[in-house]
């Protein structure tokens, strides 16, 4: 018998499922622990932008401006 192919979850489909969940079936400790997960992501987030951000500054530096 064939076993099913694996599910391959696409970028920011976790997400997206998150920001669809009903928040009535949460509780306030898991509403606050829910907070708290999304601000650290956003400190992580937003670290990773900044360090591209940088990346690409150093590159058209380098190479010159992007034109766009």
């Amino acid at each position: 018998m064939d076993e099913p192919a694996e599910v391959r979850i696409s970028r920011g489909q976790q997400l997206t499922e998150a920001v669809r969940e009903d928040l009535e079936l949460f509780g306030v400790v898991e509403l606050e622990e829910r907070v708290q997960t999304l601000r650290t992501e956003i400190v992580r987030v937003e670290a990773q932008l900044e360090r591209k951000r940088a990346g690409r500054a150093a590159a058209d530096a380098l190479f010159g401006t992007r034109s766009a």
